[in-house]
């Protein structure tokens, strides 16, 4: 597989979220509404370019030049974030690129930004996200209250990373 890269959000990259959010099946697997308006998709994205605030960083997924998905830490503190990923070309699911991404953000908030703990909440029916997680070194630590999910209030699991000595 070629080179994934982190990068920074830039104008323009809505248009990869336009692209995305027209894919039902990609909706439904990240909660994202199903038939948003184009339009709507590029103003949310265009804030999110603009920058969320302290506490949000979100990365675009580069594969070969191209935008393929996003890596997310929300809830971002001194110490800790939570864990957020989103691969929006359904070709590439199940193909690794997840995992690199994943890699590289947890790298990224380990050594460049010192946080001591990751954690990531992810819905109990979602098993490529539990293999996800096992896959990064995440290990499971709690039960969460219900969520949406695929159109149903469903359970979710918590899981914690801590940095490496």
């Amino acid at each position: 597989m070629a080179e994934i890269k982190l990068r920074p959000l830039r104008p323009g990259d809505e248009e990869a979220a336009v692209r995305w959010a027209a894919d039902p099946e990609f909706c439904l697997a990240t909660g994202w509404t199903v038939g948003l308006a184009p339009r709507k998709v590029r103003e949310h994205w265009a804030r999110i370019i603009a920058g969320a605030g302290p506490d949000f960083l979100r990365l675009g997924v580069e594969l070969e030049g191209r935008l393929v998905g996003y890596v997310d830490l929300a809830n971002l503190s001194r110490t800790s974030g939570e864990f957020g990923i989103a691969v929006g070309e359904r070709a590439l699911w199940g193909r690794g690129v997840g995992a690199a991404a994943g890699r590289l953000l947890l790298t990224h908030a380990f050594s460049t930004l010192g946080l001591e703990t990751v954690t990531a909440e992810v819905h109990a029916p979602n098993r490529r996200s539990h293999a996800l997680m096992r896959r990064l070194g995440f290990r499971e630590v709690g039960e969460g209250g219900p969520d949406q999910y695929r159109g149903e209030r469903v359970g979710t699991v918590w899981y914690a990373l801590t940095r490496p000595d």
